[in-house]
């Protein structure tokens, strides 16, 4: 049967707990205490960390209970579902229904106008004597001079006119194809939001899964602290530790509760914020998948300075903008043209006196022109010349954005996938270190304290790893949205 001697278990103990960052942690931070002694403390107390461990376990089940988010899950809900698209997605459909509307100035219009009133005094028509002539035979019409009277009673009076628009269609053409730039704008903005979101739901995501990192590391030393602070009690007790290290071990406790609690408030407003861009109730409990390893991604800043200056929805906005500066010239310069129309009108007066006629229709061409305005139109033209000029600088400097933009996400893109190189070279390194340490403890050619050491720069090397790897995350989501690319 094998030796069960305390300190021989403890002494195994030790040595396989070493890659455990707990113990590491412990002794790192109090290199005073004997491990064999902590290790036969922790051998005393294994049905509490059992149980420990069973609790644990139950709350790692419940939270597997909730919804598993990943990122391509996110911005699919978020492009779907978030409030400020949506908006961006009504706005492109009322110029859609502007264009309709627009499209309706191309046909007749019919005006139908009713007059209803009481006349207060009849109406009086005086022929004088032979004013409609004098004929051989009858002689004078009228014979003597006459006067016929309406009487005071309701009458009204039917209006009806069809105008057909025909120099104008110039014009209405014009104004469509500026309906037709103002959607390529407004879908350009809902590009824009749609870029703009997903890359806050990138940022967010990962913030999330280096906040939950930072919890679960918590929780660890929190465990740890406890356990160390129940020891030290009674190490104060048995006198064997100062009562200075029992209030040192307290202050580093609470300060780790706290540094817990203000993670996990940072994590709930970070899950608070990413519903709200999901577009759903924020209180909707869920948990993020861990970052993935960096993929591949070479791109040389010619080539990602073409691509954006092709695709960022700012510049093609601001290219917009220049042709309907130049549409809205144009647009003004057709006001010079008469406004020639045809038109049909139809008057029939009511509840007259016999001798006024029933009906009036007439047939013909309408021309409307302002012949002189006092250079109100030329002086408004300069304007529209010199907003064409406002456009196209506005688009030169978009374009130098866009450019410093790029170069500035390319460069910081290179250092961060430099620095994640840098990190698992260094968290290589250090796991290296921890194994010779191992095969040192081994043939007792190290103190354990030496290898717990070892162990503490793998778990700092760990944390470091995964550091760089979100910021190379966070970087290439960057670099994505200054390319202009959707997803």
């Amino acid at each position: 049967m094998r030796d069960l001697n305390p300190l021989s278990l403890a002494n195994d103990i030790a040595n396989r707990c070493v890659p455990f960052h707990g113990l590491t942690f412990l002794w790192t931070h109090f290199p005073g205490l004997a491990p064999q002694a902590l290790c036969c403390r922790l051998l005393r107390r294994l049905p509490v960390l059992v149980a420990l461990f069973a609790i644990t376990q139950l709350a790692l089940g419940q939270q597997a209970a909730s919804e598993v988010l990943t990122l391509d899950q996110a911005i699919t809900l978020a492009l779907r579902d978030n409030r400020q698209i949506k908006s961006s997605q009504l706005a492109v459909g009322k110029v859609d229904d502007q264009r309709a509307s627009a499209r309706t100035m191309r046909l007749p219009t019919f005006n139908l106008y009713v007059l209803g009133s009481q006349q207060l005094a009849s109406l009086n028509f005086t022929f004088n004597r032979g004013v409609l002539g004098t004929y051989s035979g009858v002689g004078p019409i009228p014979a003597q001079t006459t006067t016929l009277s309406t009487p005071v009673r309701p009458t009204a009076v039917i209006i009806g006119s069809v105008t057909q628009p025909l120099s104008q269609q110039h014009r209405i053409r014009l104004n469509l194809d500026q309906l037709k730039l103002s959607k390529a704008v407004a879908e350009e903005e809902l590009r824009q939001q749609e870029q703009t979101v997903a890359n806050d739901v990138k940022q967010l995501y990962y913030g999330i899964v280096l906040s939950q990192s930072a919890i679960k590391t918590n929780e660890h030393s929190v465990a740890l602290y406890r356990e160390l602070e129940r020891m030290t009690d009674e190490y104060v007790t048995q006198q064997v530790a100062l009562k200075s290290q029992s209030l040192e071990v307290k202050t580093r406790l609470a300060r780790t509760e706290y540094d817990g609690l203000n993670t996990r408030n940072q994590l709930a407003a970070q899950k608070e914020q990413l519903n709200n861009l999901l577009g759903r109730d924020i209180r909707t409990q869920f948990e993020v998948s861990p970052v993935l390893e960096p993929t591949t991604f070479e791109m040389d800043l010619p080539a990602a300075q073409n691509r954006a200056l092709d695709q960022r929805p700012e510049l093609k906005e601001a290219r917009l903008k220049v042709k309907q500066a130049d549409l809205d010239r144009r647009i003004k310069k057709s006001e010079f043209i008469p406004d020639v129309s045809l038109g049909l009108n139809y008057v029939s007066p009511r509840n007259f006196d016999d001798f006024v006629p029933k009906n009036f229709a007439t047939a013909g061409v309408v021309v409307s022109w302002d012949i002189f305005d006092w250079g109100k139109r030329n002086h408004e033209l300069d304007a529209k010349r010199k907003t064409i000029e406002q456009a196209q600088a506005a688009l030169q400097e978009t374009e130098s954005k866009v450019l410093i933009d790029v170069n500035t996400k390319f460069r910081k893109l290179q250092q961060t996938k430099q620095l994640l190189r840098v990190a698992r070279l260094v968290q290589d390194t250090a796991r290296e270190n921890l194994r010779v340490a191992e095969n040192k403890y081994k043939l007792q050619a190290v103190l354990l304290s030496d290898v717990l050491q070892t162990e503490a720069s793998v778990a700092d090397a760990d944390h470091q790893y995964q550091q760089a790897l979100l910021a190379f995350w966070t970087a290439k989501a960057e670099f994505e949205k200054a390319l202009g690319q959707d997803k």
